[in-house]
């Protein structure tokens, strides 16, 4: 199971406090071929940890990997794949950019398939054109519809089942109802005109305000100020109705899938399943053959040639086991077994939050946060912890 961080970006979301860089055009051929260098560098560091992870799947993100030059792409995609050995990949996920599909076009959906992806993430964020120009994202919401519609057809193309996720953003300032319904509405009518399929996941964000981005500093000189909790959970609200009545599965809090389309690789975190993140920033964790549990990360800096990724890392107590156990596993539909939240929680915290409603014991013995408390998910875990 690798994450592997594209930390590159052609320009920075209003929003986003996520690692990332620029660069110019004169450089860029340099600054790719050194980023991939360093990577498979790391990767052949960390080859047994990668190996002997259980679950085979891959997952590119950013930053905006779509960036990246089709060369420079799969130079590292060979690389990492000859590092997991033969084991054919679960998943092979990779996040793009619905203008960078446009620009790129028909072969650059072909290479991708042709490397074996079989899932693509594409930020949308909103079908609103005055929303999109106020995130800064580079596409209006033609262009997305387009987007959408080429990796449809060039799966079909290419006869390969390939499955597209997309993500939208709700609790932006500004945001009335009815636009968002016009977002939602956008996003379940994907490719209908042509006769394609729905999307077959759909991820959805409440605004957050990152440190460092745009946003906080926007706030900061009061330019634009937070939505209010009653319009997120308004939102928040109409979007599981919305998604349920099209047949969507909402198995975690932020995520909605057609039934058998849920992300394996994203499953996996809230399992707490080890993984291996490669490239700056990204974050790893391992358990080590004395059972101690490790959390690392990678300095968030480009190497300089010929180097690699330095990497900082703790070793995770019982308390930071039990306080990601509980945390993790209760932003999930499937929630966790009664008998081990008990133990993890205590059994008086437990009772309590079911007797209020906030926590269900279904009949196979696992307690859920029901979907209606899914927004105030965060107290409820908070108490338990």
């Amino acid at each position: 199971m690798v994450y592997l961080h594209v930390p590159f970006c052609r320009s920075f979301c209003t929003y986003c406090g996520f690692y990332s860089e620029t660069c110019s055009k004169s450089r860029q051929s340099e600054l790719f071929n050194e980023y991939a260098d360093a990577v498979l560098t790391e990767a052949e560091e960390r080859k047994e940890e990668i190996r002997s992870n259980p679950l085979r799947t891959l997952y590119i993100g950013g930053g905006t990997p779509s960036v990246l030059p089709p060369d420079v792409l799969r130079r590292v995609v060979q690389g990492i794949r000859r590092v997991q050995g033969d084991t054919p990949l679960r998943e092979f996920t990779i996040e793009v950019n619905p203008e960078d599909i446009v620009e790129k076009g028909d072969e650059y959906l072909a290479g991708l398939l042709d490397l074996g992806v079989t899932r693509i993430s594409m930020g949308i964020q909103s079908f609103d054109d005055g929303i999109l120009r106020w995130m800064n994202r580079r596409h209006d919401s033609a262009r997305a519809r387009k987007a959408y519609s080429m990796i449809r057809r060039a799966a079909g193309r290419a006869g390969k089942e390939i499955e597209v996720s997309i993500d939208l953003i709700f609790g932006i300032p500004g945001l009335d109802l009815q636009t968002w319904e016009r977002t939602i509405s956008g996003a379940l009518s994907l490719g209908k005109d042509e006769g394609f399929k729905t999307p077959d996941h759909i991820s959805a964000y409440q605004l957050s305000i990152e440190e460092g981005s745009a946003l906080e500093e926007k706030i900061a000189r009061g330019e634009c100020t937070e939505a209010s909790d009653e319009d997120c959970y308004r939102q928040y609200r109409t979007l599981c109705r919305k998604l349920h009545q099209e047949g969507y599965n909402h198995y975690e809090i932020s995520n909605f899938a057609i039934p058998g389309k849920e992300a394996v690789h994203n499953s996996a975190y809230w399992n707490r399943t080890p993984y291996v993140g490669l490239g700056p920033g990204a974050h790893s964790l391992t358990i080590r053959d004395d059972g101690q549990q490790v959390r690392s990360w990678n300095t968030q800096v480009l190497p300089a040639r010929g180097k690699t990724y330095s990497r900082e890392m703790e070793v995770l107590s019982d308390e930071d086991i039990r306080v990601e156990r509980i945390m993790l596993g209760l932003r999930t539909s499937a929630g966790l077994p009664a008998d081990e939240l008990s133990l993890l929680a205590g059994k008086d915290a437990l009772e309590k939050q079911v007797a209020a409603g906030c926590l269900a014991i279904g009949p196979d013995g696992r307690a859920r946060i029901p979907e209606e408390r899914f927004f105030v998910s965060d107290e409820i875990i908070g108490s338990l912890v």
